[in-house]
């Protein structure tokens, strides 16, 4: 990619624009909001106001019409802020399965109120207890009924089903034993929750190391209308990957924004920071972990830039976008320990905002996929070696 084509994905104002609105939401805040195990309502209403959890639905469905690039600089600027897009990020790639693959009818029956903040859309249904990443042999099922599709089974590390309206449901409606293709039989469905709880649906919370509601699903003869099928029976493990690509981009933007956030506070405090009589960051032991750190974020985020373009010109874009998932994980991780190891037992005092931001950074060597799954995939379909599983 050209370099003036990385300026121009720059986004200068959208840039100053989440900035402004995060100065609003400061560390006194999300310590707060931990401290407490909170949702940070603030905050998530705050950028649904302002439009930005809107950027990539159609300006004729009411939202900003905005690329995949724009959106992760939106996401990327939260955590280089100081927040935390976990909170939020599921409204920005979750609908896009609606948006790319949703009947004219289902747009706009939703995507006018998510776009005005009506509606929240902030979760998705895939993962299950006994199948992990092995998504082809999950067990929850959907059967039709007449007008509608009974479901049954169990999801796990289900984020924000509690400060959703709306969920996207994975569910085999075809048993894997009838299917040509394993990946064949599997729809995606349109669940309204604020129907669904205690109506077939139970919540179950999962505490976990940082402040992130996620959660187990079980589901009991769950009435779904046929009307909120998505696309094609049989076919939804296309669309929901199709989605994925855009969830890996934005999340490789959050841990840039992350990688930036660590190696600016470790910078400043390392310039600060004077014992014997000399600033630390004076030390090449302290310089080099930080300047590597930073370096491997600038790689990082060149490569969120390219999966971005393929993805908004409607190309292939699955080895960029896990492979920009990967760098940037990596990088916000090595940046993290640096940051840590600069503050010393500072690092570890919670008013200084590090060991939170560690702990949250830390997530993305696991989820939304892990840095093994993604090598296995470079492996196999990028590099052609012998498949490993």
């Amino acid at each position: 990619m050209a370099a003036a084509a990385v300026q121009d994905q720059s986004y200068p104002d959208i840039r100053e624009a989440v900035r402004g609105l995060c100065a609003g939401f400061d560390s006194a805040y999300w310590q707060r909001v931990e401290e407490q195990n909170a949702f940070p309502e603030a905050f998530v209403q705050a950028l649904t106001q302002a439009g930005w959890l809107s950027a990539l639905i159609p300006e004729a469905y009411g939202g900003s019409g905005l690329p995949l690039s724009a959106a992760s600089v939106i996401m990327e600027e939260i955590n280089r802020s100081g927040g935390n897009s976990g909170a939020c990020h599921g409204q920005m790639y979750v609908m896009g399965c609606l948006l790319r693959h949703g009947s004219e009818a289902q747009k706009r029956r939703w995507l006018p109120a998510i776009a005005s903040g009506e509606l929240r859309m902030q979760s998705m249904a895939v993962t299950e207890p006994t199948t992990g990443t092995d998504t082809t042999k999950l067990k929850t099922t959907a059967v039709r009924r007449g007008d509608k599709y009974v479901v049954n089974g169990q999801k796990v590390w289900i984020s924000r089903v509690q400060h959703s309206d709306l969920l996207l449901l994975l569910a085999r409606t075809t048993p894997l034993d009838q299917v040509k293709r394993k990946s064949e039989g599997l729809s995606v469905f349109v669940v309204d929750l604020r129907e669904a709880f205690g109506r077939g649906l139970t919540v179950r919370p999962i505490r976990n190391m940082v402040n992130h509601e996620t959660n187990e699903l079980f589901f009991d003869n769950l009435e779904v209308p046929a009307e909120n099928l998505v696309g094609e029976e049989g076919q939804g493990l296309r669309y929901i990957l199709d989605g994925l690509n855009a969830e890996r981009i934005l999340i490789a933007a959050e841990c840039i924004g992350d990688g930036y956030w660590f190696t600016e506070r470790a910078s400043g405090y390392a310039r600060e920071r004077v014992v014997f009589e000399r600033p630390i960051g004076q030390n090449q032991g302290i310089q080099f972990p930080i300047a590597r750190a930073y370096c491997n974020v600038e790689a990082a985020s060149l490569m969120r830039y390219k999966a971005a373009e393929l993805f908004d010109a409607g190309q292939p874009c699955g080895k960029e976008a896990n492979i920009a998932k990967l760098l940037a994980a990596d990088a916000s991780w090595e940046a993290a320990n640096a940051c840590l190891q600069t503050h010393g037992g500072f690092g570890f005092a919670a008013e200084y905002d590090i060991e939170r931001k560690f702990r949250e950074t830390r997530l993305y060597q696991v989820a939304p996929i892990s840095t093994n799954m993604i090598l296995s995939y470079v492996a196999e379909h990028v590099l052609e070696l012998p498949r490993s599983f």
